[in-house]
């Protein structure tokens, strides 16, 4: 992984964003291909559930409070999944609940990351490329953003 502006490259890297907002859908998406990702977007939980499975991304990312079932319930379904099927895909909680305990929640649901909303876009990449090298078989670490 290379970087450029400091902000590491995130090319060949496949990303599952799940965000029931269109514009913050957007703009994430759009971030991500800045950066070489290879974005695909989900709007709700269950289609996010259904990307996971077909296409096996390197990470994802999920807004916690969604309409319907929410982030707290994908990340439940993806950890009950065997590896084979996505049950480990490293993943990030992309949200408004910003508070310690938010967190806390996030992490211990499953998540490995906690990434407050808004977020500055260079972190999230950060976040992404940290969440792909654990995938790759890095050793594990904790990131707080």
């Amino acid at each position: 992984m290379t970087s450029w502006d400091g902000v590491p490259r995130l090319d060949g890297i496949r990303v599952l964003v799940v965000e029931d907002v269109s514009a913050i859908r957007e703009i994430v998406v759009a971030a991500l291909e800045r950066y070489g990702a290879e974005v695909t977007a989900a709007r709700t939980a269950v289609e996010g559930l259904e990307l996971l499975q077909l296409q096996r991304p390197d990470a994802f990312l999920t807004s916690i409070s969604m309409p319907g079932e929410d982030g707290y319930w994908l990340i439940r379904q993806i950890r009950s999944l065997p590896p084979e099927r996505g049950g480990a895909t490293p993943a990030a909680a992309f949200t408004g609940r910003s508070t310690e305990e938010d967190r806390l929640d996030a992490l211990r649901a499953g998540f490995q990351v906690h990434v407050a909303k808004p977020a500055d876009l260079p972190a999230l990449i950060e976040v992404v490329a940290f969440l792909a090298r654990n995938k790759k078989g890095s050793s594990p670490g904790h990131l707080r953003a």
